[in-house]
């Protein structure tokens, strides 16, 4: 079982105990706004969701990380590497994203959470490239990209959702280690 942390946060996998807050975090608009449609999601789909993300673990041995707040044990929503099948243009392909409840926004969780996965990838995973995908529009995430050393690579369409889209990179080569 992979954990992360940071100085903050509790990176981890998933258990049953966080359905709940999670189906929380996605019933939310103003969180679910930038993904796929806009879409809400309720308590089921969520449940599938988590299952399916730790199959993701065990078939690839990197998947999305419940995000724990350290001091208190909250859960503050998800991080993590997966495959963004959802746009098969920029396959092969391994995306770092997060989702964050909206009570976490706005205090640099998401950048913290996010490049303990993006060092997870390169470093532990040996991956040579991971991409972050955003909606046109969505510059909050647009700038944790750009604060993980990411550069644009591209704008298209996302088949899944038919909104455009900006695909952010970073190499192994480009990748510079944070001081610890």
């Amino acid at each position: 079982m992979v954990t992360l942390e940071t100085s903050r946060l509790v990176l981890r996998r998933w258990r049953e105990d966080d359905v709940a807050p999670m189906a929380a975090i996605h019933a939310d608009p103003e969180v679910m706004r930038w993904i796929r449609d806009g879409s809400v999601r309720d308590e089921q789909q969520t449940r599938s969701g988590i299952q399916a993300w730790e199959s993701e673990w065990d078939a690839q041995g990197f998947g999305l990380f419940a995000v724990e707040i350290r001091s208190t044990g909250e859960l503050a929503g998800f991080t993590g590497l997966s495959v963004p099948a959802y746009l098969p243009e920029v396959l092969p392909a391994v995306e770092v994203g997060w989702r964050l409840g909206r009570s976490h926004w706005g205090q640099g969780l998401a950048t913290e959470a996010a490049a303990a996965a993006v060092r997870f990838g390169f470093e532990e995973r040996r991956l040579e490239r991971i991409v972050s995908v955003a909606q046109v529009g969505n510059a909050a995430s647009e700038r944790i990209m750009t604060k993980l050393g990411m550069r644009l690579l591209r704008e298209t369409v996302s088949p899944s959702g038919g909104r455009r889209v900006r695909v952010f990179t970073l190499s192994s080569h480009e990748y510079v280690t944070p001081t610890r």
